[in-house]
């Protein structure tokens, strides 16, 4: 670095976003990537029907992924395929990078009627069943 000491880069939960229409986020590892680094991980996908911003735009198409160790429930990866996916991807890249569970994720108070409360619903989902998340999503 330029003090002359050395410096290490930690980009594990970096995110990244490709502008498409809709556009497409990931941070962390996809569920190949740490299946192929032999983790014990579980997964869950949900559809944007299930959000009720996405339902208030008119836009459900897409979907949030989350990927977390089976073990300790330890958020390792989010996937997002939505119109406002790049706004969306750094709630999840704060949750990898500060160790966050997806139980915590899932407890944490998101403002209503947006998009990255699709997170949140998300990360319930471990726990709950989808139809019982929201008053107002498909």
């Amino acid at each position: 670095n330029m003090v002359g000491e050395d410096a290490t880069l930690d980009l594990s939960a970096m995110p990244e976003v490709v502008f498409t229409d809709p556009q497409v986020a990931t941070v962390g590892l996809t569920e190949a990537q740490a299946k192929a680094q032999l983790l014990d991980v579980d997964s869950r996908t949900l559809l944007l029907d299930n959000v009720p911003r996405a339902l208030a735009n008119f836009d459900t198409t897409g979907f949030v992924k989350l990927v977390a160790d089976k073990k300790t429930g330890r958020l390792v990866g989010a996937q997002i395929l939505a119109a406002e996916a790049g706004e969306m991807i750094q709630t999840a890249a704060l949750a990898i990078r500060n160790g966050m569970t997806v139980q915590e994720l899932g407890d944490q108070l998101f403002p209503y009627l947006t998009m990255v409360e699709g997170l949140k619903l998300c990360a319930q989902t471990f726990f709950k069943d989808v139809k019982q998340l929201s008053c107002c999503a498909g």
